[in-house]
């Protein structure tokens, strides 16, 4: 299991402090097999959504955003950018560091984590971030619990989710990221005598951190008791959300999001490296006839793929993907 080292962000918010190495349930493959375990394992239905940010890039496509894990305990973020349409147009619109950890402190509070292969690509920006950005595409940190006690859905106050939301915006501005996606797996709730999940937590947090990032995405990663509390919320909690996506590779559900329109969600989810391309394909015509915004894909691996991607990027923007 690999360790991490804590993104020390407290109240104070912007200085970043150097923690002890502590267990991580670390980066881990969304709906398959984690770097010790993996993301669609957890609570909670399937559903899903994501975006790009203008860059330099000019051509364009039309059709879903597309999105893009990486399990960077394994592979390089930067191998996203060097997806392409046959126009020029980047084939992926988003690339997701998977992933940071929702850790607790001696204190039995909420702190972002990073384990060592996160925090190498945060600290090589320039060569693993940047470049994807300079192309137009937008670059997010998923955050999930580390069995722990502590995640998205048992913040017993506003106070302790803003805590936990400023921690998240210092780390975000830090590193110059476009946004955040959200993970309720692995967090364990009631370990150690810690709180059970509760209705508002999620709602708590998503307020908070759209009031620290203004413009920047929050996307959900629809598992988890958090998902089955904001299938209750309100529009506005909906609202404060750009994207959310079902978690379940190889599968085809929405999610049921107040105030999240069919634009902002994805109902398919591809595990490029374990979903077989005849069913991607078929994922993917699903998205496009029934009016989906966005699709989902984990687990790029280093090295071309594009024969397999191609598959879908056929269906959904009529252009083979190519890989430079």
């Amino acid at each position: 299991m690999q360790k991490t080292m804590k993104i020390g962000i407290v109240a104070a918010l912007v200085a970043m402090v150097a923690a002890p190495m502590v267990p991580a349930a670390a980066s881990a493959a969304p709906g398959g097999p984690a770097a010790t375990q993996g993301h669609g394992s957890g609570y909670g239905n399937g559903h899903g959504h994501g975006h790009g940010r203008p860059g330099q890039h000019a051509t364009t496509k039309s059709g879903p955003t597309s999105i893009a894990y990486v399990e960077v305990n394994n592979d390089e973020l930067r191998n996203v950018g060097r997806y392409t349409l046959e126009n020029g147009a980047n084939a992926f619109d988003v690339a997701i560091i998977f992933a940071a950890n929702i850790n607790r402190d001696a204190d039995g509070d909420a702190v972002l984590y990073a384990n060592e292969n996160v925090q190498r690509t945060l600290d090589q920006a320039a060569t693993q971030i940047r470049p994807l950005q300079a192309k137009g595409i937008k670059v997010t940190l998923s955050v999930l619990g580390n069995h722990q006690g502590t995640g998205l859905a048992n913040f017993t106050s506003k106070a302790d989710a803003r805590d936990f939301a400023a921690q998240v915006s210092a780390t975000v501005e830090k590193y110059g990221l476009d946004g955040v996606d959200l993970d309720d797996e692995y967090s364990d709730y009631g370990v150690d005598g810690t709180p059970q999940p509760n209705d508002q937590s999620i709602g708590w947090l998503i307020s908070a951190l759209r009031a620290d990032m203004p413009g920047k995405i929050i996307s959900f990663y629809d598992i988890g008791p958090s998902s089955t509390s904001l299938q209750e919320e309100k529009p506005s909690i909906g609202h404060k959300l750009d994207y959310a996506w079902n978690p379940y590779y190889g599968t085809y559900t929405a999610p049921t999001i107040p105030g999240l329109p069919k634009s902002k969600l994805s109902a398919a989810a591809v595990d490029i490296q374990n979903t077989p391309v005849d069913l991607a394909v078929t994922l993917a015509e699903r998205t496009k006839a029934d009016g989906y915004g966005v699709f989902m894909t984990y687990n790029l691996p280093d090295g071309d793929v594009s024969p397999y991607v191609s598959q879908f990027t056929q269906v959904l923007y009529g252009q083979s993907a190519v890989y430079k």
